[in-house]
């Protein structure tokens, strides 16, 4: 694995890559679920670069407060999955331990950006 300077950016692709190995027996009538996961995903990913590569700090603070809602919408959509029987409880628990690693150093991030 790749070891990213930027520690965000190294979470969100354990995520990531944790989300491609645990959806692969995603049954077919939930495959939308699926894919707003994984597409939710990704785009955390571009905002954490996006808000790393701007220097205007409002803005900043809007993309970092963007990551933690769409964080949030991804933890519904996996708490939906456990409801349905899709993914185990474990996996429920070890994505929400990756997902409260982001959250925690966005937080931190934009707490830093006074």
């Amino acid at each position: 694995m790749v070891n990213e300077k930027f520690k965000i950016i190294q979470f969100i692709r354990e995520l990531l890559i944790m989300i491609d190995k645990n959806m692969v027996n995603f049954p077919k009538k939930d495959i939308e679920l699926k894919n707003r996961i994984r597409m939710n995903s990704y785009d955390i990913l571009e905002l954490a670069y996006e808000a790393n590569s701007i220097e205007e700090i409002e803005e900043k603070k809007r993309l970092l407060r963007k990551m933690i809602a769409k964080i949030k919408i991804i933890d519904f959509l996996l708490n939906l999955s456990y409801d349905k029987q899709i993914i185990t409880e474990k996996k429920y628990y070890k994505f929400g331990e990756k997902m409260d690693d982001i959250v925690k150093y966005t937080t931190g991030w934009m707490k830093s950006l006074k």
